[in-house]
């Protein structure tokens, strides 16, 4: 990449290419935006966002833009600020601010096209309000409450439509607990059981037959190498095999072949230049090769021609896993 990053997003376009916007250098907060060419796998710099941020969220309309929201900005402030990214011009344009300021949350598109951000904090609080962006309109609305604030928390759309809400933490203490959001109805509801472990910091991945796979992560007991997948059909967790390296800040990209990649991360000691696959017809995980770099705070994104592009880290390095 131009701009060595971390805490940045990564989002493949409706063309193809890979958007990756924002972050941190270890110097600066980054506004500079750049696009990867699977074809050519070449980077090239696109339009700078509006404001510096990291350690916020991406969200690829239904109409083809990209909108960014949050994160923290220059001299540490918390952005409510919202941005979206044309492709056509590259250019980005400011929309409607959101009603609270927030980093570390999540933002899943809904089945309607709206936007459903959720939790994160600010210095001193961790929210558990939620607010929807509409496309059509350009505009912020609130929505209920999850029942717990929740920051380092994961968000995944499931096949019935509802959102799944997994673990995080309030600031003490670190949930097990998980909850379901209803774009009909605009309630949160806890799911019949609670993951086995608190976890936050994980990952989770959507399988193609709708379970959720939860994995990492860490709690009070330290950095963990447990699984467990969410069945939205039974609404039951169940726990699988665990990983083969206890992980925290790593990332998780499901293949075309529907296996799990988890790339990196921390074990609390060191960072990890690890990966291994999740197969899911046996529930076992297996090590691969070593990525080139050890990484944490990276990148992974699913490429149209079915390769994982790994990216940044501290480093404006990158790499490529083919299944």
């Amino acid at each position: 990449m131009n701009s060595p990053r971390y805490l940045h997003t990564s989002s493949v376009l409706t063309n193809g290419e890979l958007l990756v916007t924002g972050g941190y250098d270890t110097i600066i907060y980054l506004n500079k935006a750049e696009l990867y060419n699977s074809y050519t796998q070449l980077w090239r710099v696109t339009g700078n966002m509006n404001y510096a941020r990291y350690m916020h969220t991406a969200s690829l309309l239904s109409n083809g833009k990209l909108l960014v929201a949050g994160g923290e900005g220059n001299n540490g402030v918390n952005l409510n600020s919202v941005e979206l990214y044309d492709l056509s011009t590259g250019i980005w344009t400011i929309t409607g601010n959101m009603n609270y300021a927030r980093q570390f949350h999540t933002a899943t598109v809904l089945s309607n096209g709206k936007v459903l951000v959720a939790g994160g904090y600010i210095v001193g609080s961790v929210w558990k309000s939620s607010e929807l962006y509409d496309p059509s309109t350009g505009g912020w609305t609130i929505t209920s409450n999850m029942n717990y604030p929740r920051v380092y928390h994961t968000a995944s759309k499931l096949i019935n439509g509802l959102i799944l809400v997994t673990g995080g933490s309030d600031g003490g203490i670190i949930h097990n607990s998980a909850e379901l959001y209803n774009p009909t109805t605009g309630v949160w509801t806890f799911t019949t059981n609670s993951m086995t472990y608190p976890r936050y910091l994980h990952t989770a991945s959507s399988l193609p037959d709708g379970k959720i796979l939860v994995a990492g992560g860490y709690n009070t007991g330290g950095f963990l190498n447990s699984a467990e997948f969410y069945d939205p059909i039974t609404g039951v967790w169940t726990v699988t095999s665990n990983m083969n390296s206890i992980r925290c800040y790593h990332s998780a990209s499901v293949l075309t072949n529907g296996h799990v990649l988890v790339t990196g991360g921390s074990n609390g000691v060191n960072t990890l230049n690890t990966a291994e696959l999740y197969n899911r017809t046996t529930g076992i995980w297996t090590n691969i090769n070593n990525m080139t770099e050890s990484r944490l705070y990276h990148r992974s994104s699913v490429l149209i021609n079915g390769k994982v592009l790994i990216t940044g880290g501290s480093t404006n390095s990158t790499e490529l896993y083919q299944p």
